[in-house]
């Protein structure tokens, strides 16, 4: 999988993705210099780079990107998912097919490889990403280590044993690494064309959003539907979340093994749910709902990653194409009596939802707030609103 070297890079390979069975493949570096271990996975979205760059989810992976044009539209400072750009979560490496061009989009503040640089993402570009995909298709998800030097000088031996000696994502709590250091308060809306990002001036809900790596755009669609959003760190604890007297309690996103950051969240997760507060979760939030609910998630052979995965909605008999990022998952054999599966993956039939019988409590693994992706599964943060509502005695939404 040794890659052509690009048109405006020398001849000498300045960039290297090693993989942990000591296969090197050789490319054009741009972004940071210098070198990170991860894990390698492959998105299929065909948009939204920059979306997913910044995806907290993403913290402790390589993304290789299957479509073969990344970089085109540029960079901007809008399409930006971690809450703080200074902490700069997300993936530490990205890998890509064809050379980044100049930016052609009327919203680009700048270059691609400018933005990497700032960001301190090492990418490579030049690589044959099919045949990479293929690969993990098969052997799975490879730890590897991704290097970025422009004099192209590099310590092979050193890199295949950093490679190889790494553990992977396995009992990684990586929440603990890309959480909000205090609490905040949200009030930023979704985007409208020509006006940008509103803001939030008259909430008639309060919603309290565990951070585990939250998006942005998880907290804009809540923000849009009225409510005050407080977001909280990780390891905040359920009296002092009560204290705050939240209509509705979220928990986010983020990265990592879900049962090592189950340690602390899901005795959290557990007081909370004696209450009658209705309970949102998404992707980690979901993994970990799951194990404060007596069931168990496990390590995927691939993950699911991408702009166009089928969901189907058992509650409404619906198919949804979704936008997913994860690389655990819960088991449905594990889950109790009274936890009801309400959404599964039409790819291979992995959960992806569930509902506490007899409590606003909901949860699921695909990321409904897009960013990028379909918008199909915005309804659920409707949804979400309606319980609260009802709670209020105040008149549901369309769900739409």
């Amino acid at each position: 999988m040794a890659a052509a070297t690009a048109p405006w890079a020398t001849e000498t390979p300045t960039a290297l993705l090693v993989l942990a069975d000591g296969t090197v493949i050789e490319g054009h570096g741009l972004g940071a210099t210098g070198s990170a271990v991860a894990e390698v996975c492959f998105n299929t979205a065909l948009t939204g780079y920059q979306e997913i760059l910044t995806d907290p989810s993403y913290a402790g992976q390589i993304v290789t990107f299957t479509f073969p044009h990344i970089g085109n539209i540029g960079a901007n400072e809008e399409d930006i998912e971690d809450l703080s750009p200074a902490a700069r979560a997300g993936a530490v490496g990205a890998v890509f097919k064809a050379d980044v061009t100049n930016p052609s989009s009327y919203r680009a503040s700048g270059h691609l490889d400018q933005w990497l640089k700032r960001r301190g993402v090492i990418a490579i570009s030049g690589i044959d990403t099919r045949a990479l995909t293929a690969l993990i298709r098969e052997k799975g998800a490879p730890n590897a280590v991704i290097a970025h030097a422009p004099d192209g000088r590099f310590d092979i031996d050193d890199l295949k044993a950093r490679a190889k000696a790494w553990t992977g994502l396995v009992g990684l709590d990586l929440a603990k690494e890309v959480t909000s250091g205090q609490s905040s308060v949200w009030r930023e809306t979704p985007w409208v064309w020509d006006e940008g990002y509103g803001e939030q001036a008259e909430p008639s809900m309060h919603v309290v959003a565990i951070d585990y790596g939250i998006k942005r755009n998880i907290l804009r669609l809540l923000a849009g539907l009225g409510a005050k959003v407080t977001v909280v760190p990780a390891r905040t604890g359920a009296d002092e979340i009560l204290a705050m007297k939240p209509d509705g309690v979220f928990l986010s996103n983020g990265p990592g093994d879900p049962a090592a950051t189950g340690e602390y969240a899901v005795p959290v997760i557990k007081d909370l749910l004696k209450t009658e507060l209705p309970v949102f979760g998404i992707c980690l939030g979901h993994q970990m709902l799951a194990l404060a609910l007596g069931g168990t998630t496990e390590k995927m052979h691939q993950g699911h990653h991408g702009a166009n995965h089928p969901v189907k909605d058992h509650t409404t008999g619906k198919v949804e194409i979704v936008s997913m990022n994860h690389g655990f998952s819960v088991d449905s054999k594990s889950l109790p009596k009274g936890v009801e599966e309400t959404h599964i993956s039409l790819f291979d039939g992995s959960n992806c939802g569930i509902s506490l019988a007899g409590k606003p409590v909901f949860s699921v693994q695909h990321h409904p707030e897009a960013s990028p992706g379909p918008q199909d599964s915005h309804y659920l943060f409707r949804r979400f609103a309606n319980l609260i509502r009802e709670r209020k005695g105040e008149p549901a939404l369309a769900e739409r």
